[in-house]
């Protein structure tokens, strides 16, 4: 299925949680937030939250500095 991730369409599998995505992506979960169709996710919901095709995702990255 498609779906689109910060503006860029994505292919994965049919079933897939929010969790299993954004490891596949690559991302920490501690160090993001996540936003699906304008809402945003709380961290303790991605195990279970499961994506539809056309959900549209937005994924934001924390970097600390000084």
């Amino acid at each position: 299925m498609e779906i689109v991730v910060n503006g860029e369409t994505t292919e994965c599998e049919e079933i897939i949680t929010l969790e299993a995505l954004v490891g596949k992506l690559g991302y920490q979960k501690n160090r993001i937030a996540a936003e699906v169709n304008g809402e945003i996710v709380t961290k303790s919901e991605y195990e279970n939250f499961i994506l539809k095709p056309a959900d549209k995702l937005e994924i934001v990255s924390f970097v600390g500095g000084g």
